[in-house]
């Protein structure tokens, strides 16, 4: 697996790749949701490229020194206009990580063919999407990331390896 993190060079290998979309941590203190993914498609084997927003062994998105807040969204656009498949798990904590960028996201992309979504079963505020979800794709939002992971088009697991 060729993992990619925010700002670095977006260097595909011939795999499909894929766009972790969802919050983001903004401090330390709150657990990112994105190693547990990964450690899902390692699991099951994923050979292609994952684009990840967040610094690499940090699982935040840090207050940038060397680049700015325009940066990271250029780069963040380019990952997701060249994804495969744009994979959004929405954990939505208002308090620490209220996605309002994700909205702006999901919005963008979920006409495009390329969106998977999920959230746990009680995060807050995520109604929208699933209605947009629903109507868009005729598919069921996934309340388990295991099962998010394994919906992965086509067909599911076939397109892990």
């Amino acid at each position: 697996m060729n993992i990619i993190y925010s700002r670095e060079p977006f260097n595909f290998n011939s795999g499909k790749t894929l766009f972790l979309a969802g919050p983001t941590p903004r401090s330390n203190k709150v657990k990112s949701w994105r190693p547990e993914f990964i450690a899902i498609l390692y699991e099951l084997g994923f050979e292609g490229n994952v684009c990840v927003p967040e610094d690499r062994g940090e699982g935040v998105l840090r207050d940038q020194v060397s680049c700015s807040y325009f940066d990271q969204i250029e780069w963040e656009h380019f990952g997701l206009n060249n994804s495969d498949v744009i994979v959004f798990w929405v954990p939505r904590n208002l308090d620490s990580m209220p996605a309002f960028t994700t909205n702006i996201e999901f919005g963008l992309y979920i006409t495009s063919g390329r969106v998977i979504y999920g959230r746990p079963a009680l995060a807050p505020k995520n109604k929208y999407l699933d209605y947009l979800y629903k109507k868009e794709t005729q598919l069921e939002p996934h309340d388990n990331m295991y099962l998010l992971v394994n919906a992965l088009p086509p067909k599911g697991r076939s397109f892990l390896v």
